[in-house]
């Protein structure tokens, strides 16, 4: 599983600190620590995380500092976020959400975690995005929340949980 590359949100960090979301945002920065999953962060994460309490602040840096892989804008992953827009598939307010789910695309990541149901784990969302990167000759993102990816709560030894 350690070769499993995801990439993380600004959502999953502050989860880290809500009281809904922390035990299983808590649980994939236990994952990345332990070398189970390797995270991938992007420089609009770092942008949105410097608007962030220190204390999100100080996750990111963490993640960054235990090897995280970093991804950039590049003009790929805008070309990318036009053929999203051009299908209308979020409002020009939510750009950042497109440059999250195309710089995970670009870089041809294992699964993009989020707790943005609104804009980014959303069945329909989920299609639209993956029609576009397949009609691109991109493949197909797998998004799910924290929750579904972290070891955290599951008893290794029951094969159901």
């Amino acid at each position: 599983m350690a070769g499993i590359r995801i990439y993380v949100d600004t959502s999953v960090l502050g989860g880290c600190f809500d009281a809904e979301f922390s035990p299983w945002s808590n649980g994939l920065v236990e994952d990345f620590r332990g070398g189970l999953l390797r995270a991938v962060l992007s420089d609009v994460t770092a942008e949105e995380i410097g608007r962030a309490p220190a204390t999100v602040q100080a996750v990111h840096q963490e993640l960054v500092r235990l090897g995280a892989e970093l991804v950039s804008v590049s003009p790929e992953v805008l070309e990318l976020v036009t053929a999203y827009e051009a299908r209308a598939i979020l409002g020009p307010r939510y750009r950042n959400d497109l440059l999250h789910i195309a710089l995970a695309t670009v870089a041809t990541v294992d699964v993009v975690v989020s707790w943005n149901f609104r804009h980014i784990v959303r069945l329909d969302r989920i299609q639209l995005f993956n029609e576009v990167n397949v009609a691109l000759g991109r493949g197909a993102l797998t998004i799910y929340s924290p929750r579904e990816v972290t070891t955290y709560g599951r008893n290794e030894t029951d094969p159901s949980s």
